[in-house]
Formats: C-alpha cells, sequence, structure tokens
C-alpha cells in the first residue's frame, strides 16, 4: 500500500529575514515557527509520516523538544531547494508509488482541511497537484524604471502554494539532472516533463513567512485557532 509523506525542506538560512538564526527556528506563541508547520502536517489525517530535512551544520534543530508524533528528521539538506527535496527522497528509500506533500517550512499556517483536500482531489490523478490561488487583484508589469509597462490579464493566473503533491518516483524523475536553481516549486520540475499537474484551491491563510512583518499576521492567525 502506498504510502503518505509530507517532506518539509528546512535547510535554508532565511537570509532574507535578517534574523541571528534561520527564520524556521524564531519563536512564534511559544514555539519554533516549523514547529507549526510540522504539527499541522502530523495532525492531518492519512499522511504516515513527517520527514524534515535539514543541513548537516544544522546548530538549532537540536535546542527545541518538537515532540510531534510520525516526525523524522534527516539531515541532509543541500544548497539549495530542489538538492534538499531530492536528497530526502533518497533517505526516505521511498516506493515509487508513494505520495509526497512537499511543504514549504515557513507556511505554517497551513490549515488541516486545505491539505486533506489536495488528498482527496488527487486520490485518482495520475500526476499529482498542489495548492494554489486564484490571482484577485490586477496585475502590473513593471519596466526597469519601475513604471507599468503592461496590464497582465489575471484570467487563468494562479500563485502556487504547498503541499504539492506527486508519486515519489515521478518526483525524483523530474528533479533528477535539472539545473537546480531553475527550479523554484517542484510543479514547475513536473511540468518540464510535459505533464500538468491538478491545481486544487488552497488557502489565503496559507501564506509563507518572508520578512519579519509576517510574523504578526502568523501570531494572529494561530491564537484565533487556539481561542476556537
Amino acid at each position: 500500500m502506498a504510502r503518505m509523506i509530507a517532506l518539509v525542506p528546512a535547510a535554508g538560512t532565511g537570509s532574507r529575514f535578517g534574523a541571528p538564526s534561520p527564520k524556521q527556528y524564531l519563536q512564534l506563541n511559544g514555539k519554533p515557527l516549523m514547529w507549526h508547520t510540522l504539527a499541522a502536517l502530523a495532525a492531518t489525517p492519512g499522511v504516515d509520516e513527517v520527514a524534515v530535512v535539514i543541513s548537516p551544520q544544522d546548530e538549532w534543530f537540536d535546542d527545541f523538544d518538537w515532540d510531534l508524533p510520525k516526525l523524522s528528521v534527516h539531515r541532509v539538506g543541500g544548497s539549495c531547494r530542489a538538492e534538499s527535496v531530492a536528497n530526502g527522497l533518497g533517505a526516505l528509500a521511498c516506493e515509487a508509488e508513494d505520495w509526497v506533500l512537499v511543504h514549504d517550512a515557513a507556511r505554517c499556517c497551513v490549515p488541516v482541511a486545505a491539505v486533506e483536500r489536495l488528498i482527496a482531489a488527487l486520490a485518482g490523478h495520475e500526476v499529482g497537484g498542489l495548492l494554489a490561488l486564484p490571482v484577485p487583484d490586477t496585475v502590473k508589469r513593471a519596466d526597469a524604471d519601475g513604471q507599468v509597462a503592461v496590464t497582465v490579464p489575471r484570467k487563468g493566473l494562479w500563485l502556487a502554494q504547498t503541499p504539492q503533491m506527486f508519486r515519489a518516483g515521478l518526483l525524483a524523475k523530474a528533479l533528477l539532472g535539472m539545473a537546480a536553481e531553475d527550479i523554484t516549486d517542484e510543479a514547475s520540475a513536473i511540468e518540464r516533463l510535459g505533464l500538468k499537474p491538478l491545481l486544487v484551491e488552497g488557502d489565503a491563510q496559507n501564506f509563507k513567512v518572508t520578512y519579519p512583518r509576517d510574523l504578526a499576521l502568523a501570531r494572529a492567525i494561530l491564537a484565533a485557532r487556539e481561542e476556537r
């Protein structure tokens, strides 16, 4: 029977954040930011294992008490996301038919319901797919001077989120031999094989903490959930 594995690449340094430690370890409502990410995945019915991929030189992970079911830790992170995912697949020794849900460590507010929706939508899909949101606003493309060059029709445009869910064998094949710096997400690697991942509507709360100002919103979302 195929397993359902959530894989979280977390070998990044979070250089854009400007913090003394990678952003996945910053405190958020009394826990490391990434704890909330891993806890949501571990709480998702159907997910058999939550695998976090960290750098071999990681100095922070062992400083915290993770205390989460289904969690496994793999110190095989690479210099970029694609390399960390590929190394993680190798460390997990996945069967080709296992499902792998790759999720950003910094998307700490992902709702369990959104992950369940993705799993249900892709149960019988031949390729796999990802959570995403239709673009709600008017889109402008700028010129070199920061002025509007053109208004881009937003019909058919989506903002990619994670998890992105594919069979382990297909994902490993897609990442093999690819120029890692050109792969911004797993779906783009799958697309280069000529395949079409399914877009599954995500959730606005499933945003990626990228800058310090994003922490306030994440705190508010998580606090509101605790009050329910």
